[in-house]
């Protein structure tokens, strides 16, 4: 039956269907399919999930079906979690506030005695009418005096702050950070997601036998039948191109590999088509030609995924496929490099792939194949240095370090 998310308890056996939103957060009880948690790891591949995982809360369910127990409910999910992060952060107070606050209760009692002084003083020697000059002078004393600004600036000030920052992406972990920033020596920053888009996208694409636009149409029209998130890429590439697709028959998705289909025979490309990796070629009974082998090769050295193009029993190129680095990313790091800050790079990915977004970047010191466990301690190690470290993260894999670091920012 379907229910309104409220009425939700834990316990409840939830089915997800192809394309549904997670509902709550829990375990797999039957079933399997793959999930995209971005919005809460950062991570762009999505996650498969079978009897046993744990599911959050506003993930995405991809193509297949499956059933989970719920273990955490409305406010009490990871996502609520999230959320009361930002309203904590707006609400919280900074040191220098707390001391405004110990000022003003003992200044605005001052204020009034002052004023109440000054009224006295003028209702028994002033010019007549005495009340008036008397009345005028106290409130002009308060008005100069001002003692509400005092109490509420800095709070205002606060929350226009780390409001604006939500507002642009970044939410502010507390507003003691806010002070402690102009201290910060070190920079530790996530890759996916945060130095990077995210998300899987064409890279490069290496086509000497029929041109890139072809190639890119034949193995969209190939994977716009499939789920995978790199199929998805290069139909997305396809899309920019506006490339026109042909139907694709006979689909068959083979886990681990690639896919193979029938496209017909436009173009003089053949019908049968497959897009995958060297042990899809084997399997299909298509050589890869030594020049289409090195460039697969360069491409994954610098940590990109690829994918071979074929038609018929003939290899026709090959497409890369990686997390490519946001255009302001380097500037950023430049930016703050010409601030005197030393720039650090943590994140979960191989050493590989790490080294080739660090070097885009321009970031020297990269710490990979981390855990979550990994980054909180190495930010702890930069700390027991005598370093102020702020790190920048974008999931709930980067919470442990976002939490340890004097300066936590979460985007």
């Amino acid at each position: 039956m379907d229910v309104p998310i409220d009425d939700i308890a834990v316990g409840d056996t939830i089915l997800v269907r192809p394309g549904e939103r997670v509902s709550a957060d829990g375990v797999v009880t039957s079933g399997a399919s793959v999930v995209d948690e971005s919005m809460l790891t950062g991570e762009s591949a999505p996650v498969e999930k079978r009897e046993g995982s744990e599911v959050y809360a506003a993930t995405v369910n991809g193509g297949g079906a499956f059933a989970f127990s719920a273990a955490r409910v409305g406010r009490d999910t990871t996502l609520s979690g999230i959320i009361r992060l930002v309203e904590e952060a707006q609400g919280s107070k900074a040191p220098i506030q707390r001391l405004a606050d110990a000022v003003s209760a003992w200044f605005v009692p001052a204020v009034i005695i002052a004023a109440a002084a000054v009224f006295a003083f003028w209702l028994a020697l002033g010019p007549a009418p005495s009340y008036a000059a008397a009345a005028l002078a106290a409130v002009a004393v308060l008005i100069i005096a001002c003692p509400c600004a005092m109490g509420l600036a800095t709070p205002t000030a606060i929350m226009v702050a780390t409001g604006k920052g939500a507002e642009f992406g970044a939410i502010i972990r507390s507003a003691e950070t806010l002070e402690t920033a102009h201290r910060v020596d070190v920079v530790a920053l996530d890759k996916t997601g945060t130095l990077t888009r995210g998300r899987p996208t064409v890279a490069a694409v290496y086509a000497p036998r029929v041109g890139e636009d072809a190639l890119t149409a034949l193995a969209a029209s190939v994977e716009r039948s499939s789920e995978h998130p790199l199929g998805a890429a290069i139909v997305e590439r396809a899309a920019e191109r506006g490339l026109e697709l042909r139907d694709a028959a006979d689909f068959r998705a083979i886990p681990g590999a690639g896919a193979v289909a029938s496209l017909g025979g436009r173009d003089g490309l053949g019908e049968k088509a497959a897009v995958g990796n060297a042990r899809l070629m084997g399997e299909q009974g298509i050589p890869i030609p030594p020049d289409m082998r090195h460039w697969a090769e360069r491409a994954s050295s610098d940590g990109a995924a690829v994918a071979f193009a074929a038609s018929g029993d003939a290899a026709l190129g090959v497409i890369a496929i990686s997390d490519v680095l946001e255009p302001q990313s380097a500037a950023a790091v430049a930016a703050m490099k010409r601030l005197g800050l030393e720039v650090v790079m943590l994140t979960g990915d191989n050493a590989l792939a790490a080294a080739a977004i660090a070097e885009r970047a321009g970031i020297e010191r990269v710490e990979s194949e981390l855990l979550p466990s990994d980054k909180a301690d190495f930010v702890e190690r930069l700390q027991a240095e005598g370093k102020t470290v702020a790190m920048v993260g974008d999931g709930v894999n980067d919470a442990p370090a976002l939490a340890r670091a004097d300066v936590g920012i979460a985007i």
